[in-house]
């Protein structure tokens, strides 16, 4: 099988590709984490692309529950179709209702199974899913019929680390961290999305970008979705770079900073160093 080396859209770093190679060689979950804004969703959708292969997406909520994932049986529609006489009612098969893995489970291709933002579901969420993908089988109560998966699925789980995961799980899945990229990795990934960025242009927009993710207390620091966002905007209004040069510290809020800072508390902060370091010139 081709091995995993990112696309012409997703710079991979090298510890990124050799950890999604390592679990495709030990037919293991890859568990990635990092800061929101890393990319770690797009990754199974640019693993998907890279090596060809079918994707099927499971985006985690709070009310999600492991059994939705291999399927549901609809009561409700059966009871429905048997008050109006409905044939189709003798066969239950006909009110299961797929859920993901049981479509994985099913691909005629090995396929990309995401499993996204686990942490968002209940404590015991992971712990039932074990089972189903160590022997990547299940089976259906009301069909009395066991689902096998006909390709072992490329699996990637991420977590924002909003809970601890149990260390049953942890112990079956090949984990990553996805590193906030450096200003090399990130001036890469600018000109994937942005060619022909002037060079001035991006040097000024990076060197402002890393200043305000360095300020100490941010309750959240601008992460590289936002950077591409805030990009886009400077390419739009023109904003010249030396626009964002300054060695003035009264002038701490970078031009259009709205696409930077996503929280009243972070906008007031840069608000007080502005107001401070005024009041001290």
């Amino acid at each position: 099988m081709n091995q995993f080396s990112g696309t012409e859209t997703y710079i991979a770093t090298e510890d990124l590709t050799t950890a999604v190679n390592a679990s495709v060689t030990l037919q293991r979950p890859i568990l990635i984490k990092g800061e929101p804004g890393t990319g770690k969703t797009q990754l199974a959708v640019e693993i998907s692309r890279s090596l060809d292969r079918p994707l099927f997406e499971w985006h985690i909520k709070s009310t999600t529950k492991a059994q939705q994932g291999l399927y549901e049986y609809d009561a409700v529609a059966r009871l429905r179709d048997s008050q109006l006489g409905d044939d189709k009612v003798h066969d239950i098969r006909n009110y299961i209702v797929r859920g993901k893995l049981w479509e994985a489970f099913a691909s005629e291709q090995q396929p990309v199974l995401l499993i996204d933002e686990i942490d968002k579901a209940d404590i015991e969420f992971p712990n039932d899913l074990l089972q189903e993908l160590d022997r990547m089988e299940f089976f259906v109560y009301e069909t009395k019929e066991t689902v096998q998966a006909k390709h072992r699925p490329i699996v990637v789980i991420t977590s924002n680390n909003e809970k601890e995961l149990p260390d049953a799980f942890l112990r079956r899945c090949f984990f990553h961290y996805i590193q906030f990229p450096d200003r090399e990795t990130m001036e890469s990934i600018v000109e994937v999305h942005y060619p022909g960025i002037k060079k001035q242009l991006l040097r000024e927009a990076l060197e402002a970008f890393y200043k305000v993710r360095d300020v100490p207390g941010l309750k959240k620091k601008p992460s590289t979705s936002e950077l591409l966002d805030w990009i886009k905007l400077l390419l739009a209004e023109d904003i010249p770079p030396e626009a964002l040069r300054t060695e003035d510290k009264a002038k701490a809020i970078p031009p259009l900073y709205g696409a930077l800072l996503k929280n009243e508390q972070d906008v007031h902060l840069f608000e007080q160093l502005v107001f401070l370091n005024r009041r001290v010139r």
